[in-house]
């Protein structure tokens, strides 16, 4: 970078929001898979916490010497399900609470991979997993969980789907925090660094660290300063800002793999907004042009803007990963929250505009009294989305109990506050009950 640059991205962090949203550390546990589940947890925690000993210190230095906030230092993990296979233990919530057990001592703002891969049909343990997810997620503080149900290559479990529908809905009765740490995927990638749904795939290295880059405000920024102009101008614009903010989270990952001696991994061009003035995705697509988030012209403005976010990002650095995109997630999103409370945001579009995003149904309150098949009709919506057009999508929807649509429900914290959202009324049950497995399409077929 040039001195001009350097001044650009420290203004950017002092009066624009922009931050490294998340170092994240990537540890495999399959050298960790015994039989015997007492010694299987106690080789998990000792690895994490011998690996990750020195993550939060490093991020802090890193803070320091370069004035870059990181506003998350966090773990991914091999997907518990692979793990825990080896054991006959009928209960696996004690592997939930190890790795909280690790995420407290490290004092990690967050740990993934309370997960399991299901996409074409269930393997041992499985099944045993999902249904732990409530009780596990409602125990534990810091865990993380996912599971994937489907993929472009190998369609939709369905099965899998009326689970997950269900999960969400026991999940909201024991404790509705849970269901904010619970994503459900469609071709779920391996090297996410972001929460809730990250998790360490089987073809990454034994340890690593991935950055997850953050910057709406600092793109909404750039856009009032052309004003009037040309699409092609906006996404130019986009485009060299998206090039430098990924610089910056090239210049983390790098900096904080060689002082812990491990792997550096991707950035993750992803714009994760939060509920904060000045650091929302909405705001940049009103800024692009729509009056309000929501309204006709949202989808193709989200279009271009994922897709010039991308185009500059490559540019920067070399190794790019993650979900890489835009976020829409209502809660963690001031402008997302004003369009729903305007009336001008509803799930359908949210729907719609998840085509073109980095991701999908994110952080959306519904009702408490929403039938598990709706839920699980909604899942199987966001993964034929993303089975179809061969990206990720995802679900993370919150049932509040008691809560009716026009309410609001707080989160605390990076997830904001959201009003609760209504579903259409009119029944699925007969789909989801029918369960299988949704085919392939037929361009999944490369070979």
């Amino acid at each position: 970078m040039n001195s001009q640059q350097i001044y650009e991205t420290s203004h950017m962090i002092s009066n624009e929001n922009l931050d490294v949203r998340t170092i994240t550390m990537g540890i495999s546990l399959l050298d960790c898979i015994d039989s015997d589940s007492t010694v299987a947890c106690q080789k998990i925690y000792d690895k994490i916490t011998t690996k990750a000993k020195d993550l939060v210190k490093v991020g802090q230095q890193i803070e320091a010497e370069y004035g870059i906030p990181i506003a998350n230092k966090r773990v991914t993990v091999t997907p518990i399900s692979l793990i825990v296979a080896a054991s006959q233990d009928h209960d696996y919530v004690k592997y939930a609470k190890t790795l909280d057990r690790a995420a407290k001592t490290l004092g990690i703002d967050f740990i993934g991979g309370y997960s399991a891969l299901v996409q074409k049909g269930y393997q041992t343990g499985d099944r045993t997993l999902i249904a732990s997810l409530p009780e596990a997620l409602a125990e534990t503080d810091f865990v993380c969980a996912s599971v994937n149900v489907g993929s472009t290559r190998s369609g939709i479990n369905m099965d899998a789907v009326a689970q997950m529908g269900e999960v969400v809905v026991a999940g909201s009765k024991l404790d509705m925090m849970t269901n904010a740490k619970l994503v459900i995927f469609c071709n779920a990638v391996e090297d996410n660094p972001f929460m809730a749904g990250g998790f360490h795939g089987v073809g990454e290295p034994d340890v690593v660290i991935n950055v997850g880059v953050s910057g709406p405000g600092v793109i909404k920024t750039a856009l009032e300063k052309v004003k009037g102009e040309s699409m092609d101008v906006v996404a130019e614009t986009i485009k060299k800002t998206a090039f430098k903010v990924t610089r910056m989270g090239q210049l983390v990952g790098t900096v904080a793999a060689e002082r812990l001696g491990v792997q550096f991994g991707i950035v993750d061009l992803s714009l994760a907004p939060t509920a904060a003035a000045g650091d929302s995705v909405a705001e940049v697509l009103e800024e692009i042009g729509v009056a309000q988030v929501g309204t006709h012209g949202t989808t193709a403005a989200l279009a271009m803007l994922n897709d010039a976010v991308k185009k500059g990002g490559i540019m920067a650095c070399s190794h790019v990963g993650g979900l890489s995109g835009a976020f829409i997630p209502v809660s963690e999103d001031a402008g997302m929250i004003k369009a729903v409370n305007a009336g001008t945001l509803n799930i359908s579009k949210l729907e719609a505009m998840t085509a073109v995003c980095s991701v999908g149904l994110d952080m959306i309150a519904i009702p408490g009294d929403t039938p598990k098949e709706t839920i699980s009709a909604m899942i199987a919506d966001e993964a034929a989305i993303g089975m179809i057009n061969n990206k990720t999508t995802a679900v993370r929807v919150i049932p509040a109990p008691g809560k009716k649509v026009g309410d609001t429900v707080e989160f605390g914290g990076l997830l904001g506050y959201a009003p609760v959202m209504a579903v259409n009324k009119a029944t699925s049950t007969a789909m989801i009950n029918r369960g299988g497995l949704i085919p392939a399409p037929i361009h999944s077929f490369k070979n």
